[in-house]
């Protein structure tokens, strides 16, 4: 069974820093282009970040760039996303894909660049 496990959410002040953690298991996701989502309460699930099965491009949100970071190890099969100088608004329950077909960068910023979805981890980030 193919799945996608996230943690590392929490509950942290405004300022604060985190890192999501995302998992593979089942098959290897070395060759996926991956990506992080988030949904905020009464909102879309939204593109936040995203990386190539190569390692070599990254891609952010305007929301979201230089404050966040997406790697991965594939060693692990674990994609991380490093989230800094967190904001209120940052609030939401993130989640990780991948995208098993390597479509591209433009085709990765939307939900159904993606065939595999993690179940999400909540991030809270208080005022």
């Amino acid at each position: 069974q193919v799945r996608l496990v996230e943690s590392g959410g929490g509950l942290v002040q405004a300022g604060a820093s985190l890192r999501l953690s995302c998992a593979g298991s089942g098959r290897t996701f070395s060759q996926d282009n991956m990506g992080w989502f988030r949904r905020a309460p009464g909102k879309e699930r939204e593109f936040t970040a995203a990386i190539n099965w190569k390692d070599t491009n990254t891609y952010y949100a305007d929301s979201v760039k230089g404050r966040f970071t997406i790697s991965r190890d594939n060693a692990k099969n674990t994609v991380y996303l490093q989230m800094n100088s967190l904001k209120p608004e940052d609030t939401a329950v993130y989640y990780c894909a991948s995208d098993s077909l390597a479509r591209g960068p433009i085709s990765n910023t939307y939900t159904w660049g993606y065939n595999y979805w993690g179940q999400g981890t909540q991030v809270t980030v208080s005022s």
